[in-house]
């Protein structure tokens, strides 16, 4: 699956939504989040099961960036969406995303 690439200029569509934490400057962490999180959002909203490590791979952010930015697509301000974990072996795990229409 390939995505669209936004020009360097034009916000996400998740620039708007606040993220939190104790070390989170907006000014220098919102732009990389934002980005993060809709790069994720994009590749899984088809729904398919796929590892950290895939995401990661895909998406080329960091696997724990993928996991933060997964456990935020289920909170309300981030449109509540269903994000399925599913056991495949010791400590490895397939996710999936179900768009909250």
């Amino acid at each position: 699956m390939t995505q669209e690439t936004l020009p360097f200029n034009a916000p996400p569509k998740w620039a708007n939504i606040q993220f939190n934490g104790p070390e989170y400057d907006p000014d220098r962490d919102n732009p990389r989040l934002s980005g993060q999180i809709e790069r994720v959002f994009n590749l899984m909203q088809d729904s398919e099961w796929r590892s950290l490590r895939a995401i990661a791979a895909e998406t080329n952010d960091p696997e724990n960036s993928v996991s933060a930015q997964l456990r935020h697509l289920r909170k309300k301000r981030f449109g509540a969406h269903t994000v399925n974990r599913k056991h495949v072996a010791l400590g490895y795990y397939l996710y999936q995303l179900i768009p909250n229409t």
